[in-house]
């Protein structure tokens, strides 16, 4: 039996790029805890196998494209969402892109500002569109990284776009706490996802990362999705503007 502290039942979950890796396991731990669950990517064919997937388990789900860089799409999610449960009651803002890895001086304007609108931008225009609808209390929840609390040769200007991210969710946390709305963010370390392949595939480069970690492995998509469930439930219902590490001990060394 669920623990009643962690349990989603009746409850609305939105997650944004939930078709794979991390957001799809934020998604499956959502409604494995009961909540409905709308799931988005920028392919219908991954959100429908996903969908199909969902509703074997048993899951109540909805699934929709969606390009968050595009203002329409993420108000066309949002507004299936309300149109099919009439609510929602957790946002997961997971959805990012990072097309560049390289110096950072030398960062082309246009992969730096794909960065900052896919991954700072995005999560306000999405913020707008949820938390006012919030109005018996929520949790919107969005992904960073520990790329935004420590420096990174490759890939700065995606940890750029993450620290601010962190402190977005810092200033929506003092903003909405009055009408109980809470806002958190998770930042995984290196996770191996399709999406992360470019740093761990490289045979030196992973076991250089699986050395200097204190847990001594890269992270799985399984080990972040319990925590949206955490940060979504009554069991965080005191935890507003933090930023939860998942990294198993990289930053404290």
């Amino acid at each position: 039996m669920t623990n009643p502290i962690f349990d989603l039942g009746g409850k609305v979950a939105l997650v944004t790029g939930s078709t794979r890796g991390i957001g799809k396991s934020m998604a499956e731990e959502l409604a494995r805890a009961g909540a409905k669950v709308a799931i988005s990517s920028r392919k219908s064919e991954a959100c429908e196998e996903t969908r199909k997937e969902f509703e074997k388990k048993g899951f109540e789900v909805l699934a929709q494209p969606c390009n968050v860089s595009r203002k329409e799409h993420l108000q066309a999610l949002v507004d299936a969402t309300k149109a099919k449960w009439g609510r929602i009651d957790i946002v997961v803002a997971n959805a990012a892109s990072n097309p560049y890895y390289g110096p950072l001086t030398e960062v082309p304007d246009d992969a730096f500002d794909k960065i900052f609108a896919n991954n700072v931008k995005s999560v306000l225009w999405l913020a707008a569109m949820t938390l006012p609808g919030m109005t018996g209390g929520g949790s919107f929840i969005v992904v960073g990284s520990i790329g935004g609390l420590i420096a990174n040769t490759v890939i700065g200007a995606y940890g750029i776009s993450k620290a601010a991210d962190h402190h977005l969710v810092r200033n929506l946390a003092a903003e909405w706490g009055p009408k109980n709305v809470r806002v958190n963010a998770i930042a995984p370390g290196l996770v191996k996802t399709e999406f992360a392949r470019a740093l761990w595939e490289d045979e030196k480069r992973r076991n250089e990362r699986i050395q200097a970690t204190p847990l001594r492995r890269l992270g799985e998509p399984r080990d972040i999705g319990g925590i949206a469930v955490f940060l979504a439930s009554d069991a965080a219902a005191f935890i507003t503007g933090q930023c939860i590490v998942a990294d198993g001990g990289v930053t404290i060394l």
